[in-house]
C-alpha cells in the first residue's frame, strides 16, 4: 500500500448476527450495546479504527428484519437500507450456526450494491462441526459475488485481523476522516442513553424493552463528576410500574449499573438520575421518534 487507506463500512447483517459485538472488538471499546434481545441497535452508531495501515469508520446498523408493525420498526429498517449510502464497503454478518429468511434479504439488498461486498461469518467458536460452514458459504456466494469471505468470533476476537485486512486492501488511498484520538463520532450524551437502554433491556423481561425509550435531559460536568438526568418513556403504565419494579429495586438495579457503564466508558465519576414516563403508542408516534432520533421514512 503506497498509501493510507480510508474510508466507511457498512455492517450489514439480520437481528443477533453480532454487529454490535463485532463493533465493540474492532474499536476496543464498549461502544454500541449488546443484548441476546433482537433489535438491541436501534440507531446507526460510528466505530472508527485506526491501523498502519489507515481509517476504517465502521457503522453498525439496526438488524435487517421483516417486521413493520410499528412505525418504529419500519424506521430502523430505512436507518440500516440507507446507511447503504456513501459507504465504501459493505461487510455483510452471517451468524454461523444458522441462515434464516431474514439473512436472505440482507443478502438480497447486498446483491444490489454496487462496491466491495466482503461476507463475514461469525460466531465460528459456537460450531461443533465448521464442515457446515462449507455449505453455508457455498449457498450465499453462488447467489452474490462476494469479494472476500471471512470467518471469525466478535465475542472471542478472533479472525479480527482478517477482517481488517480485508477491509482495508478495499478502502480508497485518502487521509483519514477523523482525528485518531476518535473512537466514534457520536456525542457523550448519546452513549450514556444507550448504557441506560442496554441495562433496561438486559434487566426487563418479554416485550418491555422494545417498548422503552431513554432520553437525556441533562448531561454537565461539574468540577468533580458528570451529572446526568436521564428520562426513561414506557409505553403504558402497566409497563411503568415493571420498570420501577417493587420497592423501585429495578430500576435502582438499572441506574447503578449504567452509572458504572457510563463512568467506564468516559473515565470519569458518574451521579445518574433516572425518572419513568409513559407516553402510550410512542412507538407508532412520528413526533416521539422524532425527538427520540431515529430517522424519519423516506
Amino acid at each position: 500500500m503506497s498509501e493510507a487507506r480510508c474510508g466507511t463500512v457498512a455492517l450489514l447483517g439480520r437481528p443477533n448476527a453480532g454487529k454490535s459485538t463485532l463493533l465493540n472488538a474492532l474499536v476496543g471499546e464498549h461502544l454500541a450495546i449488546v443484548t441476546h434481545k433482537p433489535q438491541t441497535t436501534r440507531h446507526r452508531i460510528t466505530g472508527i479504527v485506526n491501523r498502519p495501515a489507515g481509517q476504517a469508520v465502521f457503522v453498525d446498523t439496526p438488524g435487517i428484519h421483516r417486521r413493520r408493525d410499528h412505525a418504529l420498526n419500519r424506521r430502523l429498517n430505512r436507518i440500516a437500507a440507507d446507511t447503504r449510502e456513501g459507504v465504501d464497503v459493505v461487510v455483510m454478518l452471517v451468524d454461523a450456526c444458522r441462515i434464516t429468511d431474514e439473512d436472505r434479504l440482507v443478502l438480497e439488498m447486498v446483491a444490489r450494491l454496487d462496491l466491495p461486498r466482503i461476507l463475514a461469518f461469525n460466531k465460528i467458536d459456537k460450531l461443533s462441526d465448521r464442515s457446515v460452514l462449507l455449505e453455508r458459504t457455498s449457498e450465499l456466494t453462488s447467489a452474490v459475488e462476494f469479494d472476500a469471505v471471512v470467518y471469525l468470533s466478535a465475542s472471542k476476537a478472533q479472525g479480527l485481523d482478517d477482517l481488517l485486512d480485508e477491509v482495508f486492501r478495499h478502502l480508497p488511498e485518502q487521509p483519514p476522516l477523523f482525528d485518531p484520538d476518535l473512537f466514534t463520532d457520536r456525542s457523550e450524551r448519546f452513549l450514556a442513553s444507550e448504557l441506560v437502554r442496554e441495562q433496561l433491556m438486559l434487566q426487563l423481561h418479554q416485550e418491555i424493552p422494545y417498548g422503552v425509550a431513554v432520553q437525556i435531559e441533562r448531561f454537565e460536568r461539574t468540577d468533580s463528576r458528570i451529572e446526568i438526568d436521564a428520562l426513561i418513556l414506557v409505553a403504558s403504565d402497566r409497563h411503568k410500574g415493571m420498570v420501577i419494579g417493587r420497592g423501585g429495586q429495578v430500576l435502582k438495579r438499572v441506574g447503578k449499573s449504567a452509572r458504572i457503564a457510563i463512568g467506564e466508558l468516559l473515565g470519569e465519576r458518574v451521579h445518574l438520575e433516572l425518572h419513568v414516563k409513559t407516553r402510550a403508542d410512542w412507538m407508532d408516534d412520528e413526533g416521539a421518534l422524532d425527538e427520540l432520533g431515529y430517522r424519519r421514512d423516506a
